[in-house]
Parts: C-alpha cells; sequence; structure tokens
C-alpha cells in the first residue's frame, strides 16, 4: 500500500458536488485501413494494465480518518473492464465541435470511488476516418508529468518493465498504527517544516520591498472581478484547437522569450478579446494560476508539482507588449517560488487534517469569488514522438486540469509531437460558446505571429 501525499489527497478533499478534481486526456487516432474497434481497444489496453500502475491502485480510507487515505494495489486481472472502458457514439457530423461536445459530458460526472479511480471512453463516429479515446483519471493518481509518461507507456513510446508488488491488505487495527506511525514522522519533521515556511515566506516579502510595485502588473491576492469569476457549476463544456508546434516555437524564439511565456501570452491575448467581449471591458491585469512540476522523473503516479500565480496583462493592446510583461512576471513569479522554495507548498498539504479538510473544502466551492486567481492555464511537455494504440496513429492529444472555486476556466496547453493541443474547460455557465474561448487563443497566436516577424527583423 502506499500513502497519499499531501497534494494526491488535497485533491481528493477538494472534490465538491460541483467541483470535480478529475483531469481529462483524449487522443484523436487516424483509422484508416486499419479494423481496430471498441472490443479490439480493450483488449490492448488488457494487455497494458500492468504496466499503467495507477490504473490498478484503489482507495482505502484511514479508519476515522485518522491520517491520508491510501492506495491499494490491485492485480491487473481483477480490473473490471466491462465498468471502465465504456463506448461512445459521437453525433453527425462528426467534427471537432460534436467530439467537444461528448467530452464535455464525460467531464461533468465525477468518478466512483468504489472502485478504481478511472474510466476510458471509445469513441466512434468521427468524420475523416477517425476514432478518439478519452481518458477519465482522477488528479489524485497522476499529475501532468506522470500522466505524460503513462501516456507514453500506452503509445508503446517507452519501454516499462512489470511492477513487482503483491497485492496486500490490512486490518482496521493495522491501517490506525501505520497512521500512527506516520504522525510520529510528521511531528517530527514540523520543526523544521515551520523554520523553512518563515525563512520562505520573510524572504518573499523582503524581494517584494526591495525590487518595488510594477504598476503594470496584479498585485497578489487582488485577483478583479470579471466574468471568468464566480460559482462553478457543475456541469462541464470543452473546447479544443490544435496548433503547429514549429510556429509556436519560432514565435517565441523571434520574441525572445521561452515557449512557455509565449503561451501564458497566448493566454492573455485570448483572455483580453474575450473580456471586451463578456464584460466590456479589459482595464486591469488578471491573474493566472500557473501549475508548475517539482520534479522530472518517470515515474507514473503521484503529484508532484506546486504553481506560480503570474500577472496576465490583459489591459495591454499591444501584443509585443503583453510578451514583454508576461515574461516579467513569470520571472517574478519563479523568484519568489525559488526563494519560497519549490516543495514548500507540497510538504504543508502532508498536514492537511483529513477530517476537517473535505468540510472546508466544500465551503470554498460554494463560493462566488477568488481573490487569488481568475483563470489557470498549464503547459505540459507530451510526447515527443507520435505513438500508437494497436497500430492505430495518434494525431493529435489534449488534455484539462480541474476547476478551482470561483474561477470556473481551466486552460491547459499539451505539445505531442509536431502539434499544441490547446483544451479548453469550463462550466455551462461562463460561456455563450465554449468554443469563443479556443478561437479567441488562436487568434491571439495569430497575432503574435504577425507581430513576432518585424520584431525579430527590427532585434537583428
Amino acid at each position: 500500500m502506499r500513502r497519499l501525499n499531501g497534494m494526491d489527497a488535497m485533491l481528493l478533499y477538494s472534490e465538491t458536488p460541483n467541483l470535480h478534481t478529475h483531469t481529462l486526456k483524449v487522443a484523436v487516432l487516424e483509422a484508416s485501413g486499419l479494423d481496430f474497434g471498441f472490443e479490439d481497444f480493450r483488449a490492448y489496453l488488457r494487455r497494458k494494465l500492468e504496466v499503467l500502475e495507477p490504473l490498478c491502485y484503489k482507495l482505502i480510507e484511514t479508519p476515522g480518518r485518522l491520517h491520508h487515505p491510501l492506495w491499494l494495489e490491485c492485480d491487473a486481472d481483477d480490473i473490471d473492464l466491462d465498468y471502465h472502458v465504456r463506448r461512445v457514439q459521437i453525433p453527425s457530423p462528426g467534427g471537432r465541435r460534436e467530439l467537444d461536445r461528448v467530452i464535455g459530458e464525460i467531464a461533468s460526472t465525477p468518478l466512483d470511488r468504489s472502485r478504481p479511480l478511472w474510466e476510458f471512453y471509445f469513441a466512434e463516429g468521427l468524420a475523416g476516418d477517425q476514432f478518439a479515446v478519452i481518458g477519465k483519471v482522477h488528479h489524485s493518481l497522476a499529475d501532468g508529468v506522470a500522466s505524460a509518461n503513462l501516456l507514453a507507456r500506452l503509445m508503446d513510446l517507452t519501454d516499462a518493465s512489470v511492477p513487482d508488488y503483491q497485492c496486500s491488505t490490512t486490518t482496521s487495527t493495522g491501517l490506525i498504527r501505520l497512521a500512527a506511525r506516520d504522525h510520529v514522522r510528521q511531528l517530527r519533521e514540523l520543526p523544521g517544516l515551520i523554520k523553512d515556511a518563515v525563512r520562505g515566506f520573510t524572504g518573499v516579502r523582503r524581494r517584494a520591498a526591495a525590487r518595488g510595485r510594477h504598476r503594470e502588473l496584479a498585485a497578489q491576492f487582488d485577483a478583479p472581478s470579471t466574468f471568468l469569476n464566480h460559482w462553478v457549476a457543475p456541469s462541464r463544456r470543452f473546447a479544443s484547437a490544435p496548433l503547429p508546434l514549429a510556429e509556436v516555437k519560432a514565435t517565441a524564439a523571434e520574441l525572445e522569450v521561452t515557449v512557455n511565456d509565449l503561451i501564458l501570452a497566448i493566454a492573455a491575448g485570448g483572455l483580453r478579446t474575450l473580456l471586451l467581449d463578456y464584460d466590456g471591458a479589459a482595464d486591469r491585469p488578471i491573474i493566472a494560476s500557473v501549475p508548475t512540476a517539482t520534479d522530472k522523473s518517470d515515474r507514473v503516479w503521484g503529484n508532484e508539482i506546486s504553481g506560480l500565480m503570474v500577472s496576465l496583462p490583459v489591459h495591454i493592446a499591444d501584443p509585443v507588449e503583453r510578451v514583454r510583461l508576461v515574461a516579467l512576471a513569470t520571472r517574478l513569479a519563479k523568484e519568489d517560488h525559488e526563494i519560497m522554495g519549490a516543495r514548500l507548498y507540497g510538504r504543508l498539504m502532508n498536514y492537511l487534517p483529513a477530517a476537517l479538510a473535505p468540510m472546508a473544502f466544500r465551503w470554498l466551492g460554494r463560493q462566488s469569488s477568488n481573490r487569488m486567481m481568475n483563470v489557470a492555464v498549464s503547459s505540459v511537455m507530451g510526447p515527443r514522438s507520435r505513438g500508437h494504440l494497436g497500430g492505430a496513429p495518434v494525431r493529435e492529444i489534449y488534455s484539462t486540469g480541474v476547476l478551482s472555486p470561483g474561477a470556473p476556466v481551466n486552460i491547459t496547453v499539451w505539445s505531442y509531437a509536431d502539434r499544441l493541443g490547446i483544451a479548453v474547460l469550463t462550466d455551462d455557465q461562463t460561456f455563450a460558446d465554449e468554443h469563443d474561448a479556443t478561437d479567441a487563443l488562436v487568434a491571439a497566436f495569430d497575432e503574435l505571429r504577425s507581430a513576432a516577424i518585424p520584431y525579430a527583423t527590427l532585434s537583428a
């Protein structure tokens, strides 16, 4: 058995009736000339289960919620694929919008915690002789790094040995003893954690005072009220769009920023358009929550993540100036993060009280505003090479994160082979049409691409 770390547990505790904490992974595949259907996919997944370790984990609660839950490692042969693998039909004419609508419906329902926390949907009826596989996996099982490694295993892009573990159970008394042992260890570590936290918060305050206030950047804990921020409804909507990765990299190079900075600048430009359309104004910078990995290992389960709060200059009309301000905001956020300690947030989460945290998160889930953030924007490097499922080439990959209290928009960008997949997850109350968001983001990239070439010429 494996104890959930603090971040894993937080992602369980923060799930409420309106805030689901599963993620989605969507693969669009080419079926031309292949005889590959639902039963073939299920057989393929059955063969792969042994190296997809988290799919064989089952959640076990500690009696009396005296500690975080544990993962019980089950035998792959015991997984009920009749339950976990399902078939869905994409409505005619089988385009991107029809697929996105089905994905939103799948995202709208929580996972059953009495079973391993995942489901796969085999989506038929796509135009162009294509099909899709939609994976719904609880975030407590895997973050972006772990999910990318799992996908690489599923698509035969990396070798993986069958894990050597024995399925085991223990009594309630045994679970309580394990919890007590962990708590003793945590008590020993607590003074060091408090010392590191005080040092980190003090260092960040001093650094902020030394560099002064940047008037074009949003102040921390001062996210403005926008149409993006309200009580999150339980139903989900999804929209996707691809971008050519080579052009994204070229644009970033010409503007002399990182690809991650460029993605945040695309988000800023797209959100500026949406704010002007929906609110009639974009006169203040907003704040994006940007998850960041604290390790880049080959692990396939768990969450080793922290986060940055990055100012997005949606009030700036000039796209090149927006890029400059995004790069500045990201640099300052990274400085603070380094001073604080990349792993500090995760270490603090280990001390969440298992008995009280779910109640606190239910209260948060009812909130209609969020002073910390307006929107979540994440970027994950997916597999570099093209993969396949049972011989069917994977053409595109999209991913979603989770929605936060008072912030029902999540923008997740996954790179895969030669494409960048933009995915927007939201509720059914935010946009008149969720594809307004992806259209605005694609237009924001086109604007940056057009601005980058003359900028590069002037800089040469």
